[in-house]
């Protein structure tokens, strides 16, 4: 059976491990980092650069599943 990718599930793929931030039907990103935005404007919503790596599905196949945010697939 292969891994379907969910948001907010863990994942390790290519010596990467990082949350899948994104998904559509081509790719999902997955969250390998985030940094504080240098920026203090004071009109800023987002504080934080999220560094994604991008994952075609055609690779989905190399992706182990570790865990789930929301435990969906941990029932």
């Amino acid at each position: 059976m292969s891994y379907d990718p969910c948001v907010d599930d863990y994942i390790k793929w290519r010596g990467h491990e990082g949350w899948v931030y994104f998904k559509c039907d081509e790719y999902i990103t997955i969250e390998i980092g985030v940094k504080r935005k240098e920026c203090n404007l004071s009109d800023h919503i987002h504080k934080m650069n999220h560094i994604l790596l991008v994952c075609q599905k055609y690779y989905w196949d190399e992706i182990v599943y570790l865990r789930s945010r929301t435990s969906i697939h941990d029932q």
